[in-house]
């Protein structure tokens, strides 16, 4: 922060002249406008009538020149000063001081300087600035998209004119040197002659106080280096203490009066890598962070206000994240100004997404690369002070030259060495390679199978175990990101040149492979890319939340399509339920990657819903960073926090007396080690305990991850099937975990007896029911056609955006289910106690079946169980449901039982079913008729 002799601020009521064919300055302006803002905030132009379906609508876009004067008065003594006219946050810029035209700027994520010295006069003056939110010199990834936060016009942050006298200070940067107990200041001093500098400091948020004396250096015109020492107490900065202080520096002139001034947040950090981990401090660190594309509804603009930025990122906090990669973006620097505050690890990364070229290339951009380039050295010029600012990444999934990629990046670490680098998100898919000055690789695979996430989208299956897997608690990424067959060899040679197809943004492209590296070992730390993306299904009553300027049109249609289904009041079940499902995938993607050991850190997608893209709601608090009510901060930090405790086990469905067996261990980040830490643990069902115990464990300096003991027990006889909660704590800690399990009795022989079976509709099925017989069709699940595929897990991402991909892929289009709505109060459950959402007594018997398509059949039948569709579709889709036939009963319910029937969770359903078609309770009430039956179980 500059401490200037004077300023002038240009913030409040300005003339505005929107002109979207770009045919030049029209006099007089026709409207005014309130600065900071946009065009789209204070409603200006013609109103949009279009409602957008996959992103929310800006019901004022506009997109052309806005044209925006003001008149302002320049007292006597500011007329021949130095001058620069400051603007924080805009588009393409081009000034004029009165007719006079100044120049233009192009940065977007940087603020625009213009230098007015000796063009303002005394008196009143015309400041006019034209801001083009139309072709940028690059695409601008998530600072113009529509997805985001829109692609708005107007100038978002400070405005001022900024005066200084004959001598000033520019330009200045602060190294950090952590061994050194000091800061290297780093400036530009511009008059005629040398001047004594003072430099003091002190601390303004640490528990410890702490003041450096005032020091003074002789400083020479242009640009000069000193070395200011904190001394041997220094305070550090860190995510568990981010301890900063108030840099002083004065410029003087002989006299000893201030020449200039400048007040400075500094953070004494070193941020660096050690093998396959990250450090602060030297202490290692585990990277829990969230994506962020800068989505503010109420804005549609990301805001400049550091205290709107302590609100959303201490939400992240309380959520355990410690780090935000932004996405194709770059934030506003109150977001650094928070961050610091916080102890959050940021990751700004270029605003590009697409193929970085060399000049003999077809389609070769120069002056794109070049604008990108250069947006990169304006980031850490303007940013790079920042103790957050510990990463930067050069773009999104980028592909084309490797050779250029790292080129670029050894330039911006020889500029600037304050920060690690990566050569982009998630760079060449399926044929990622880490370039030599990678300090990181961010990615998804190493290779088509070697995968370190655990969901995926089906145009680039293989899918993650969450998806696919017996749900337990065994799997890491240990195995993937070392292969234990390439631990002492050499890597792998694999087949390169040629093109591949692949998912690009929200749509395909044939890119070419080039040389491709294999199969190889990553020497450097490994961040997980974008893990997670778990759909949910909308929640209608946000859409009154959307006051500002960017509506909810597409919630609306996605009720209006449901409604049109007969399904309008389930939409809050499929809502809460989708959520639970949600929750629990995350939970597993969470811990996976907290039992990865040689794993440094994860970039979660997401947890705030993604408002674009097709309208992603993935996450557990919607685009408000509001919760929607699935889990507390507290409980979803037992699996994600700087502490993590887990248990190792196989599967969560036993049967009576069966032996569960669990290693358990702590993956521990938190600042020291205790020297030994005690374990308690017990295994409970309905408020009896059946099982406890303890251990006490060392806990050597320096130890991030240990094993605790093996819990091994022999499960109680039950005879009913019981839902049992293993729970887990380190005493005298926040540190707790708990698992549910569940237990079934045993069972034998056949489980259907006394049941007539039928796999088709046959004629002697209706002839049974017209008798007034009890029928149960199990058609198999293979045979069906008007049915979905059974998939436990929930849908990834956005189904419209994936289907459409994989369609023009030429592949599979995903299920894009989204768990289960259960009737659990109904009498068929008795034997089969459950949630009214998924749990994993259903997997087993979800991924052996169809649900059948259900559209246009009578509202009143309800299914017993109900696979949730997502909003595209919206299908209504039976797995269990029952009619009356004539005077008889029918249960339908397409599973293939022999492969159920293979699981203890599998028996118990089909156990209960029984039980129930053999009871008197079995007395469907709606009324269905054969025909309407024959047309949909076909």
């Amino acid at each position: 922060m500059r401490l200037l002799q004077t300023k002038i601020s240009l913030e409040g009521e300005w003339k505005l002249q929107l002109d979207k064919e770009k045919q030049g300055r029209q006099l007089p302006f026709s409207e005014v406008i309130s600065l900071p803002g946009t065009t789209s905030y204070a409603r200006k132009g013609t109103k949009n009538e279009e409602i957008a379906v996959g992103a929310l609508t800006d019901e004022y876009l506009f997109e052309g020149q806005a044209w925006y004067s003001k008149e302002i008065v320049i007292p006597d003594e500011l007329a021949g000063k130095t001058c620069f006219l400051y603007l924080e946050r805009t588009r393409l810029t081009t000034l004029w001081l009165n007719d006079e035209e100044i120049g233009s700027r192009d940065s977007l994520n940087t603020p625009h300087i213009y230098e007015l010295t000796g063009h303002l006069r005394a008196g009143t003056q015309t400041i006019t600035i034209r801001v083009d939110n139309t072709g940028y010199p690059t695409k601008g990834g998530h600072l113009t998209s529509p997805d985001t936060q829109t692609n708005w016009n107007g100038i978002t942050g400070r405005m001022e004119l900024q005066f200084y006298g004959t001598s000033y200070l520019s330009g200045i940067r602060l190294d950090p040197d952590l061994p050194g107990r000091s800061v290297k200041i780093t400036a530009a001093l511009t008059g005629a002659v040398a001047a004594p500098l003072a430099v003091a400091a002190a601390s303004f948020n640490s528990l410890t106080a702490h003041s450096v004396p005032e020091q003074e250096f002789e400083v020479s015109p242009g640009e000069f280096s000193i070395v200011y020492e904190l001394g041997a107490d220094a305070l550090l900065w860190s995510e568990a203490a981010p301890n900063l202080y108030n840099i002083s520096i004065i410029l003087k002139d002989r006299e000893g009066r201030a020449a200039d001034r400048h007040e400075l947040i500094f953070g004494l950090r070193a941020f660096q890598t050690d093998g396959d981990k990250f450090t602060i401090n030297g202490e290692k660190t585990f990277l829990r962070g969230k994506h962020d594309g800068l989505i503010f509804p109420l804005t549609g603009y990301a805001p400049t206000g550091v205290e709107e930025w302590l609100r959303i990122l201490g939400i992240s906090k309380s959520y355990g994240i410690n780090h935000y990669r932004f996405h194709t973006c770059c934030p506003p620097e109150a977001a650094f100004a928070a961050a610091d505050m916080l102890g959050i690890y940021m990751q700004p990364e270029l605003p590009f997404w697409g193929t970085i070229t060399e000049p003999t290339d077809g389609g070769h951009n120069q002056a794109e690369q070049d604008y990108l380039i250069s947006e990169g050295y304006a980031i850490l010029q303007s940013f790079g002070n920042h103790p957050s600012f510990v990463m930067m990444s050069l773009g999104n999934e980028l592909w084309g030259s490797r050779t250029r990629i790292d080129a670029i990046l050894k330039d911006y670490k020889a500029f600037d060495n304050r920060h690690l680098y990566t050569q982009g998100s998630n760079n060449h898919q399926f044929v990622p390679e880490i370039l030599e000055h990678d300090d990181f690789f961010s990615g998804v695979r190493f290779s088509r199978d070697r995968l370190f996430r655990g969901s995926y989208a089906m145009c680039d299956a293989p899918l993650g175990h969450v998806q696919t897997d017996l749900p337990g608690t065994m799997k890491d990424y240990d195995g993937q990101i070392v292969p234990p067959d390439l631990r002492s060899g050499e890597d792998a040679a694999a087949e390169t040149g040629g093109t591949i197809q692949i998912q690009y943004g929200t749509e395909a492209k044939t890119v070419q492979l080039g040389g491709a590296s294999g199969e190889w070992i990553p020497r450097i730390p490994v961040v997980s890319h974008e893990i997670g993306q778990y759909a949910t299904y909308p929640n209608y009553e946000e859409i009154s939340k959307y006051s500002g300027p960017l509506k909810a049109g597409n919630f609306k249609i996605f009720r209006e399509r449901l409604e049109s289904k007969g399904l309008g009041h389930l939409a809050a079940k499929y809502f809460a339920c989708s959520g639970q499902l949600a929750v629990a995938c995350y939970k597993e993607e969470l811990e996976a990657a907290f039992r990865s050991r040689r794993l440094a850190g994860f970039q979660l997608l997401d947890l705030q819903d993604f408002s674009g893209q097709g309208t992603a709601l993935v996450g557990i608090l919607d685009a408000f960073m509001d919760s929607k009510g699935m889990i507390t901060p507290e409980e979803w930090r037992t699996f994600c926090s700087d502490a993590v405790l887990m248990a190792r086990f196989p599967k969560y469905n036993y049967t009576s007396g069966e032996q569960f067996s669990a290693r358990v261990e702590l993956c521990w980040y938190r600042s020291g080690t205790p020297g030994s830490l005690g374990l308690h643990w017990e295994l409970a069902t309905d408020g009896d305990k059946l099982a406890e115990g303890g251990a006490e464990a060392l806990f050597p300096a320096g130890t991030n991850y240990i094993d605790i003991c093996q819990v091994t027990l022999e499960l109680p006889a039950v005879e009913r099937m019981q839902k049992a909660v293993f729970s887990l704590w380190i005493e005298g800690t926040d540190i707790r975990k708990t698992y549910d399990l569940w237990i079934y009795p045993e069972m034998k022989g056949s489980l259907l007896e006394g049941i007539h079976v039928f796999e088709q509709l046959s004629e002697e099925a209706l002839a049974l029911l017209a008798q007034g017989e009890n029928v149960l069709l199990m058609p198999k699940p293979e045979s069906l056609h008007n049915a979905v595929e059974g998939f436990y897990c929930t849908d990834f991402w956005c189904y419209p955006m994936f289907r459409s991909i994989s369609e023009s892929m030429n592949r599979p289009v995903p299920v894009g289910t989204m768990g289960l709505l259960i009737n659990n109060s109904h009498p068929v459950f008795r034997d089969f106690p459950c949630e009214e959402y998924s749990t994993y007594p259903w997997w087993s018997i979800v991924q052996h079946s169809k649900s059948l398509i259900l559209d246009g059949t009578d509202q009143e039948w309800n299914p017993l169980v109900q696979t949730i569709d997502n909003f595209e579709r919206n299908h209504k889709l039976g797995f269990l449901l029952e009619c009356k036939v004539g005077p008889g009963n029918l249960m339908v319910c397409a599973l293939d039982a022999d492969k159920a029937g293979e699981t203890p969770e599998g028996r118990q359903f089909l156990s209960s079913l029984a039980n129930y078609m053999l009871s008197r309770e079995f007395t469907p009430q709606y009324q269905a008729s054969a025909a309407e039956l024959l047309q949909l179980i076909q």
